[in-house]
Formats: structure tokens, sequence, C-alpha cells
């Protein structure tokens, strides 16, 4: 079974994505709504990722810390200029469906083992990962007119 391996790359994800978030409140203190957005949505991976680990540890034949390096190639250095925000906001989206479609697979395994708090746990976790994309591309769309459109 290789149900721990992938628990293990949502676990690593939602690390990933927590971390982003952070650094882009950190990096965009400026836009008052971003700051506390990316602190709240951070809040919620960080307790996505504890909710995982008890599965980790129940489901750990072998655990894999895939994609370790996402949020590294991503957010590679902090960006500068009018296209800053979009880009990272961009970004934290990336991030977002990476977790998203990792609930999905595990969804599916705990379907197969009728593993009851495991769904659970995917029902809660993958409604708020929603949200977090859902927001992204909300501010996404709100941001790219003016930053592409209106000059620097």
């Amino acid at each position: 079974m290789h149900l721990g391996n992938y628990l293990g790359i949502l676990e690593n994800s939602e690390k990933q994505l927590c971390d982003a978030f952070e650094q882009v409140a950190r990096h965009h203190k400026d836009e008052p709504d971003i700051e506390q957005m990316c602190h709240k949505l951070s809040a919620w991976s960080r307790e996505h990722r504890g909710r995982v680990m008890g599965f980790v540890a129940k489901y750990s034949e072998d655990r894999s810390s895939e994609p370790k390096n996402l949020k590294r190639d991503l957010f590679d250095q902090p960006r500068k200029g009018s296209l800053a925000l979009l880009r990272d906001l961009h970004d934290l989206w990336l991030l977002t469906q990476e977790v998203q479609l990792c609930w999905t697979v595990i969804k599916q395994a705990a379907l197969a083992l009728r593993d009851e708090e495991l769904k659970a746990t995917y029902e809660f976790c993958c409604a708020r990962t929603k949200r977090q994309g859902d927001w992204l591309l909300g501010r996404i769309k709100q941001a790219a007119p003016q930053t592409l459109i209106v000059a620097a």
C-alpha cells in the first residue's frame, strides 16, 4: 500500500503552502487585505497539516517528502515591481491546486479503505483548500487589469 507515501506528499504540500502564504504576507505588507488573508490561509494549511500527521503515522510504511522544492522553485527570491503581487498570487494559486489534487487522491483511498475518519478529514480540509484557491483567483482577477494595463 502506498497511502503513506501520498500522505507524505500531502503533508509536505500543506507545509509548502503554509510557508508560502507567510512569505507573501511578509512581502506585501503594503496590501492590508493580502497580509491579513495570507496569515489566515496559512493558519488553515498549518491546521490541515496537523490533521494529516495522525494519518501519516497510521499509514507510515513509506513516506514521501515530495514536492520538497516546489515552494522554493516558485518563490525563488522576493519579486519587485508592479508584477510582484500578481506573480506571487499566481504561484500561491498553483500551490493550492497541488494540495487540492493531493486531497482528491487521498479521498479515493479513504473511500476504498472505508476509513471514515480520513474521509471526514478530507471533507473538512479540501473544502477550505478550495476556499483558499477561490480567494486567490478572485484576488488575481482584481489585480490583473491594473497590473497588466496601467503603466508603472
